[in-house]
C-alpha cells in the first residue's frame, strides 16, 4: 500500500479528530502538530511493518455556515 487518507475535522470539544478512509483508525489531539504525530502512531500500530503505507494524507474538512 502506498497511501492512506484521513479526514480531519475540528472537534466540537476543541482540537481535531482524524478518521481513516476504509480502515478502523481514529485519533484526536488538541493541535495539528500533535494530531500529525498521533495519526502516524496510529497507522504504525494498525499495520504490520511490510504493509505500512508510505504516505499519510490528511484531508482537512472545515464546516462553515454563512447566513444570508
Amino acid at each position: 500500500m502506498n497511501e492512506i487518507i484521513f479526514i480531519v475535522e475540528e472537534s466540537a470539544e476543541g482540537g481535531y479528530e482524524a478518521k481513516a478512509l476504509g480502515y478502523s483508525i481514529f485519533t484526536e489531539a488538541e493541535d495539528m502538530k500533535t494530531l500529525k504525530e498521533a495519526v502516524k502512531d496510529a497507522v504504525l500500530c494498525h499495520f504490520d511493518k511490510e504493509d505500512t503505507p508510505k504516505i499519510i494524507r490528511l484531508h482537512l474538512v472545515k464546516d462553515e455556515l454563512i447566513a444570508v
